[in-house]
């Protein structure tokens, strides 16, 4: 442990059993080991006497360990407090993280890493001793995020998140596509300062070059064909508040200069004007591209690439949060049953394990969409794996193409379609999937021009 000898360490949770072992496995020389089983106990200890390192459950009584965590702080700043919790929700993570916790712990975890954190956070104490007393307040927390999961992974995107959200940094978000890159942006907006105000959303992919430039910034009239009147951007929109470019690195070379003085010093002109506006705006932006790859090969400015890549949070893919699969599809037939007013179908054991099986290569986003065709197709109320097909990617499951043609062509049967059309629609779906609903990336996905996937689209009735 460390050499000072004035180190107090509280812990508190409703367990006697595992403060008793928590007790007898941190015990070392010039560390004093208190102990609580309730939240009220816990702030008379932190009140009356003073306490470094709080490792504390979530679950308490009479309040919550996010409630004691904000009393900690509001009477003793320089307490670093860490929270456990039986597979802290992204909610909780996040909440925690802003109000001030040091970290968010998995219970299951930390009989094999606490001495490590604990030293770790009683190390911390010391360089603050060094460098000095600090009594600045974390602000307030207001928002709800949608994100759903418990794995490790993602609950280390969300301790990112919930660190970042209350500056004004620029964000990177990186993944692959269907990863649920814009629900972090959302995340990072509704837990800043700045969330008063909605956030806007560009696509950059999707809007043509040519235009950009005025969605973004706005025009005057007569600066283009078509410009019948003055028009204010995006930027102008979104003051004091956020914009989320998506696909950023599809940024053409006129805009990522204009993009790059707005980082460096808030000021821009609307397209077909001298008149130098100023907008104070926070940029979180997106991409499934490699954007230092973009940078290497002369197709994205490098200077703007560290102006945007202040933080990076990078996203996993679904195959990375096996974990999560189960809770996740849970999630969407929750969802597709309140949208449509019909009765919540069921997931048998065994059709987890199918969805586990699967690769994912359209990530959440394919997930979503499987459950929802799984449900359109179904005759029962409970999923069984052949209800839930899955010829849209590769698996893990050991699946060969000819299973995967033959469950497409039943599948277009019981859509009431011919196997040809039911075959197109799906690989635009998957397609649309992987580009994250960008037309023209999905096109060239497909080997197709823009107009001719437009002309293929499906229709509702072929939903």
């Amino acid at each position: 442990m460390s050499d000072t000898p004035e180190n107090t360490l509280l812990l508190v949770d409703p367990d006697h059993d595992y403060l008793d072992w928590a007790t007898k496995h941190l015990a070392a020389d010039g560390l004093k080991i208190l102990r609580c089983d309730s939240a009220d106990k816990a702030l008379k200890v932190i009140e009356k006497i003073s306490v470094d390192l709080v490792i504390s459950d979530i679950k308490l009584d009479p309040f919550d360990g996010v409630e004691l965590l904000s009393k900690i702080r509001a009477h003793s700043p320089d307490t670093i407090v860490m929270l456990t919790a039986v597979s802290p929700s992204t909610i909780q993570i996040i909440e925690a993280t802003q109000k001030g916790a040091h970290d968010v712990l998995r219970k299951e975890s930390v009989g094999f890493e606490l001495r490590k954190i604990v030293e770790s956070g009683l190390q911390t104490i010391d360089q603050r001793r060094e460098l000095g007393p600090s009594s600045r307040e974390l602000p307030g927390l207001v928002g709800k995020t949608s994100i759903v999961g418990v794995s490790r992974p993602l609950q280390d995107v969300m301790k990112i998140v919930g660190r970042v959200a209350r500056s004004d940094a620029p964000v990177l978000v990186s993944g692959e596509s269907g990863t649920g890159k814009e629900l972090i942006a959302r995340s990072v907006h509704e837990y800043s300062p700045r969330r008063k105000k909605e956030m806007l959303v560009i696509n950059c992919g999707a809007i043509p070059d040519n235009l950009l430039e005025s969605e973004l910034f706005g025009h005057e009239k007569g600066s283009f064909t078509g410009a019948i009147a003055r028009r204010p951007g995006r930027f102008e929109d979104c003051h004091e508040s956020t914009l989320f470019l998506d696909e950023v690195g599809d940024l053409p070379p006129s805009v990522q200069v204009k993009l790059l003085r707005v980082l460096q010093d808030g000021t821009y002109s609307r397209v077909g004007s001298n008149e130098v506006l100023k907008s104070d705006v926070r940029i979180v932006t997106a991409t499934n591209k490699d954007l230092a790859s973009e940078v290497s090969a002369g197709r994205f400015r490098e200077d703007l690439y560290y102006r945007l890549n202040v933080v990076e949070v990078s996203l996993p893919s679904l195959r990375e949060r096996q974990e999560d699969i189960g809770i996740l599809a849970e999630f969407f037939l929750d969802r597709i049953a309140r949208k449509n007013g019909t009765a919540r179908m069921r997931l048998t054991g065994e059709a987890i394990e199918h969805l586990q099986k699967h690769n994912w290569p359209g990530n959440v986003r394919e997930l979503e969409n499987t459950m929802a065709r799984a449900c359109a197709l179904s005759l029962n109320d409970i999923l069984l794996p052949e209800d839930i097909p899955l010829g849209r990617g590769p698996s893990t499951g050991g699946g060969t193409l000819t299973d995967s043609l033959a469950v497409l062509i039943e599948s277009s049967a019981k859509n009431g379609q011919s196997a040809l059309s039911f075959a197109r629609n799906e690989l635009i779906r998957h397609a649309l999937d992987q580009s994250e609903d960008d037309p023209k990336e999905a096109a060239r996905l497909l080997g197709v021009s823009l107009p001719t996937l437009r002309k293929w689209m499906p229709s509702e009735s072929d939903v």
